[in-house]
C-alpha cells in the first residue's frame, strides 16, 4: 500500500523494450574507444582460447605419457638385462615429455593470469572514461532545460540519474559486454571441441540448451520488470530523502517527523519488496542452472562409463569433457551474472536517455544575437503566460521601460510579479505575445550573453559550498579580489566578510547556512555590484534586511541604479516611492501605472493597498 502523499511520477512507466536500441546507443559512446575496445576483444580471444588449452593439455598427459607408463608398468617385468634396460629408458623419456607438457601448462597459466589482469584494467579503464562522458552529458543537458523542465522533475530523481544510472553502466562496460562476449566465445569453442572430440557426448551435453533457453527467457521477462519497479522505487526514496532533508527545520517545527518516517517506510517498504522479487527470480534461475549442469554431468558419467569398457573413449577424453561440462555451465552462470549488470544498465539507460531526449525548448538561433552591452530599453508586448494548463499567471500584459528608468512593481501574492522576471530573463518563453529589448525580441539573443548583461538580486538567494570571493566571482575571470571587496564594501557586506576567520576566502556550508539571512542576502547584493549588469532585477531583494541595514543598502542602490534600467518587486515604500514609475498588478494583469503620487490620487488598487499595509510598518 502507497504511503499518504506517495505518487509514482509518471516520466517512470515504461512499457515497451528497448534493448537493441538502447544498446547501440550506449555503445555510440565506446566509439571514441573502438582501438582499446578492439584490444580488449584480442585479449579475451587470448585469454579464452588459453582458458580451453588448460584441459587439452591435461587430456594430452593422461593420453599419453601417463597411459604410457600406466601400460608398461602394467606388462610386468621383461626378462634379461636388455629387457631390464627397456622399460626404464621408456620411462624416463615419458617423464621427460610429462616435464615438457607440464613447462607448457606453467607457461600457459602464466600467459593467463597476465592476460586477465590486462583486460580488467583495460575494461575498468574504458568503463570509467564512458562513464565520465555519458555523466558530463547528462550534467551539461540538465544546465540547458528550461526552468519548466526543473518544475517538474524532483531533484531526487535527477541526482539518482546522473549517480546511480549512470554508475550502472559503468558496470555494463567493465564487466558487461566485453566478458558477455568472452561468455559466448568460450561457449561455442567448448561445443566445437565436444563435438570433435566425441559427438555422443557432445549430444547429451547440448541437449540440455533447449530448457535452459526456456529458464532464461522466463528469468529474463521477470527480471526486467522487477529492475525497472526497482529503479522506479529507488529514485522516488532519493526523491523524498532529498525533501524531506531540505525541509528538515519545517518538519520538526511542525512536529511530522512520525508522519515523515511512515511515508519514507512506505516508499522503502515497496523497494525492499521490489528488489526481494528480483532476489527471487535468481533464486529459482541459478539452482534451476545447477539442475540443468548436474543432469548432464550424470548423463555424462553413465555413458561415458560405458564408451570406456567398449574402448570407444579414452579416460584423457573422458577427463576432457568431464572439465568441459563443467566450464561450459560456468559461463551459463556467469552470463546470467552479466545479463543481471546488463539489465541493471538497460534499466538505467532508459532514464538517462528519456533526459537526453528532453527537447531543449528554449534554444538560440543560428544567427543569435552576442550584444556586449544593452541601453535597457524593455518592452513587453500582449503577454500571455500559464506555468500549467490556462492557468494563467500573466495576461494581455503590455508594458515599456525606458533606458535607465527605474519602474516598482507591486502587487498581492499572485499577481505575476515575479513571472515578470522569469520571462525578462528567459527562464520561460511566454504562450503569446512578444518581449523586447532594445527593440529586439529575446528569442533572437544568445541567452546567455543575453543573461550576461542582467543581473538579479531575489528573496532567498542561493550561496554555493565554496568560499564567499567565489560566491561573489561565481567563476567570472574579470571580478577579481578587489573587485569583489569593492562591491561589496558599496553594500555595507565588507564588515561582517572581514570579521570572519578567513575573509573573503572563508569556505561556507551548504546554502550558506552559516550565515545569517541579511548576511545572505548582502552577498548577493554585492554579486550583482560586481558583475555591472545593464539591466538589474531585485525581486523583493530587501525582504529580509533589518530597517537599518536597508538605510544602508539604499545609499549603494541610488548609485548603482542610477544610469541603469531597473525593474524592483518591492513592498517597502522606500524603495517603491523612488521609483520613476510604478505598475500595479492584480491577477495576472497590469491595471494601473504611474508614480507613487499619481497613483495615490487615483484611488485605486495602490491607494487600497498603500492603506492596508502601510500603517506605521513601512510595507506595502
Amino acid at each position: 500500500m502507497a504511503p499518504p502523499g506517495y505518487q509514482q511520477q509518471e516520466e517512470e512507466h515504461y512499457t515497451a523494450p528497448m534493448d537493441s536500441r538502447l544498446a547501440w546507443r550506449l555503445l555510440r559512446y565506446a566509439t571514441p574507444y573502438r582501438k582499446w575496445m578492439a584490444f580488449a576483444v584480442a585479449l579475451v580471444l587470448l585469454v579464452t582460447a588459453l582458458d580451453l588449452a588448460g584441459p587439452l593439455i591435461v587430456k594430452q598427459v593422461i593420453d599419453g605419457p601417463l597411459a604410457a607408463v600406466l601400460s608398461t608398468g602394467a606388462g610386468g617385468a621383461v626378462d634379461g638385462a636388455a629387457g631390464e634396460a627397456a622399460p626404464t629408458v621408456d620411462r624416463q623419456a615419458r617423464f621427460r615429455e610429462l616435464l615438457f607438457w607440464a613447462g607448457i601448462y606453467v607457461v600457459v597459466i602464466v600467459l593467463y593470469i597476465f592476460l586477465r589482469f590486462g583486460q580488467s584494467m583495460l575494461m575498468s579503464v574504458i568503463g570509467k572514461r564512458v562513464t565520465v562522458d555519458v555523466r558530463m552529458d547528462v550534467f551539461s543537458h540538465l544546465q540547458r532545460m528550461p526552468m519548466a523542465f526543473f518544475d517538474r522533475s524532483p531533484v531526487g530523481r535527477l541526482v539518482t540519474r546522473i549517480s546511480n544510472d549512470v554508475e550502472a553502466l559503468n558496470q555494463l562496460f567493465t564487466s558487461g559486454v566485453v566478458v558477455f562476449i568472452a561468455d559466448v566465445v568460450v561457449l561455442s569453442g567448448i561445443a566445437v571441441l565436444l563435438i570433435v572430440f566425441n559427438l555422443t557426448l557432445a549430444l547429451v551435453t547440448l541437449s540440455v540448451l533447449p530448457f535452459l533457453l526456456l529458464l532464461t527467457f522466463v528469468f529474463r521477462h521477470y527480471a526486467r520488470k522487477f529492475y525497472r519497479e526497482q529503479r522506479t522505487h529507488l529514485a522516488n526514496l532519493n526523491a523524498y530523502t532529498q525533501e524531506s532533508i531540505q525541509g528538515m527545520d519545517v518538519i520538526h517545527l511542525f512536529v511530522r517527523e512520525e508522519d515523515s518516517r511512515r511515508r519514507f517506510g512506505g516508499i522503502n517498504r515497496r523497494y525492499l519488496d521490489t528488489f526481494l522479487k528480483t532476489v527471487f527470480c535468481y533464486s529459482v534461475y541459478f539452482p534451476g542452472l545447477e539442475i540443468l549442469g548436474a543432469a548432464a554431468q550424470v548423463a555424462i558419467l553413465c555413458i561415458g562409463g560405458l564408451l570406456i569398457g567398449r574402448g570407444e573413449l579414452s579416460f584423457g577424453e573422458f577427463y576432457l569433457f568431464w572439465k568441459f561440462v563443467n566450464r561450459f555451465f560456468a559461463p551459463v552462470r556467469d552470463m546470467a551474472e552479466r545479463y543481471n549488470v546488463m539489465q541493471s544498465a538497460m534499466t538505467a539507460a532508459e532514464r538517462i536517455f528519456k533526459i537526453l531526449d528532453e527537447p531543449e525548448s528554449i534554444t538560440n538561433p543560428p544567427d543569435a544575437k552576442k550584444p556586449e552591452k544593452l541601453r535597457g530599453e524593455v518592452e513587453f508586448q500582449n503577454v500571455w503566460f500559464a506555468y500549467t494548463g490556462n492557468d494563467w499567471a500573466v495576461r494581455e500584459l503590455s508594458f515599456r521601460v525606458e533606458p535607465g528608468e527605474t519602474v516598482a512593481i507591486v502587487g498581492a501574492t499572485g499577481a505575476g510579479k515575479s513571472t515578470v522576471v522569469n520571462l525578462l530573463t528567459r527562464l520561460y518563453e511566454p504562450q503569446r505575445g512578444r518581449i523586447l529589448v532594445d527593440g529586439v525580441e529575446l528569442p533572437a539573443y544568445d541567452k546567455h550573453a543575453l543573461r550576461s548583461r542582467m543581473a538579479i538580486v531575489l528573496q532567498d538567494p542561493f550561496l554555493f559550498t565554496t568560499t564567499i570571493l567565489e560566491n561573489i566571482a561565481l567563476g567570472h575571470p574579470e571580478i577579481t579580489r578587489e573587485r569583489a571587496r569593492e562591491a561589496a564594501t558599496r553594500v555595507h557586506a565588507d564588515p561582517f566578510i572581514s570579521r570572519l576567520p578567513h575573509g573573503y576566502h572563508e569556505r561556507l556550508r551548504e546554502r550558506g547556512s552559516t550565515l545569517s539571512v541579511g548576511e545572505r542576502q548582502l552577498i548577493s547584493f554585492a554579486r550583482a555590484l560586481a558583475h555591472d549588469p545593464d539591466v538589474l532585477i531585485l525581486d523583493e531583494a530587501t525582504a529580509h534586511v533589518d530597517t537599518g541595514t536597508e538605510r544602508l543598502i539604499q545609499s549603494a542602490l541610488e548609485e548603482l541604479l542610477a544610469g541603469r534600467t531597473s525593474l524592483v518587486i518591492a513592498h517597502r515604500l522606500s524603495t517603491i516611492q523612488r521609483a520613476d514609475r510604478i505598475l500595479v498588478f492584480h491577477k495576472g494583469e497590469l491595471r494601473e501605472s504611474g508614480t507613487h503620487g499619481e497613483l495615490l490620487d487615483k484611488r485605486g488598487i495602490y491607494f487600497r493597498l498603500y492603506e492596508l499595509h502601510s500603517g506605521g510598518a513601512g510595507v506595502l
